[in-house]
């Protein structure tokens, strides 16, 4: 297939990060990539960096594939940079090319959509804190790990972008879909009932749309093993026994870690004062995900403490 020669700016970009990359001590580099270049040529400027390529456009992951290089697909376009880089490191992550702790130089657009001009040195064990392969791996026994990577993506983005400009706190529910409706009643009338299963699929970027306003209103989303939405705005009444959670943690999760013991479905809540996403699994979080920052916007910044 027809290949794109490597622009001057692009080649000093790629030096600058072989530089920094072995600077910092990083694992590898992350290119986010919209053109199919000759990623031989990018291997070669990066000298020994081990290169990861992720893009969600066919052609570019076809001619990744020629070039022999290690591939992270994305299955779809997301609305941000940023979301998109998210993207790649827990699936570059779930694939254990990159690990918990380690340090990766990202090169992608940051300012013109298909032009690379942008470095980042990304602090894995800050923005992915407890995240491993094997914490998925694990995870995937109760949940196959395709459908639980569609929700977490799902509530990363909700926590990071909440909705209409407002911080966004919600809860999902995953797998075992029939005892967890059984241990919860509606607080609103479901918005998906009545639609063919085939409609009501998370792997749906329509449905994901419906979600994040859904996610607005109080109540959990319930979701079927293969990705099925079951329910939403369900109050969930699995009791609240015998369970040990950190302080400062509200209602949204001490519920989900009800539930996730009573049913032995994987609930994910999403705090909203901080974005925080955690995963758990027998009454106890397994996995946590701190929010990446949003994409760079003009405007003063409040900061306050973590309060969930």
């Amino acid at each position: 297939m027809p290949r794109t020669e490597l622009p001057a700016s692009l080649v000093r970009l790629l030096k600058a990060a072989r530089k920094l990359a072995i600077d910092a001590e990083c694992r590898a580099a992350i290119l986010l990539a919209e053109i199919a270049y000759e990623f031989e040529e990018v291997k070669k400027l990066l000298k020994g960096i081990p290169l990861i390529v992720a893009s969600h456009l066919p052609e570019v992951q076809e001619a990744v594939v020629e070039d022999g290089l290690t591939l992270v697909p994305l299955n779809e376009e997301p609305q941000t940079r940023q979301i998109q880089l998210s993207q790649s490191l827990l699936e570059a992550i779930a694939d254990d090319l990159v690990q918990t702790g380690d340090r990766i130089i990202a090169v992608y657009a940051g300012f013109e959509r298909e032009n690379l001009d942008t470095l980042s040195l990304i602090n894995l064990s800050e923005h992915l804190a407890r995240l491993t392969t094997r914490d998925l791996q694990r995870l995937e026994t109760q949940v196959p790990l395709q459908t639980l990577r569609k929700v977490v993506d799902l509530a990363v983005e909700v926590g990071r972008e909440g909705r209409e400009g407002k911080k966004v706190g919600t809860l999902f529910v995953v797998g075992n879909h029939r005892k967890v409706l059984e241990m919860s009643h509606e607080g609103i009338h479901d918005p998906f009932r009545g639609y063919p299963r085939k409609e009501k699929m998370i792997t749906s970027p329509r449905v994901r749309e419906s979600m994040k306003e859904i996610a607005q209103i109080d109540g959990a989303f319930v979701i079927s093993s293969d990705g099925c939405v079951m329910g939403a705005g369900r109050m969930l009444d699995a009791p609240a026994e015998e369970l040990t959670l950190s302080k400062g943690l509200g209602s949204r999760h001490w519920a989900a870690a009800a539930i996730s013991k009573a049913t032995n479905a994987i609930a994910i809540a999403v705090s909203e004062s901080t974005g925080t996403v955690r995963l758990f699994q027998g009454g106890v979080v397994v996995l946590r995900i701190e929010p990446m920052l949003q994409a760079m916007k003009w405007h003063d910044v409040d900061t306050e403490p973590p309060g969930e």
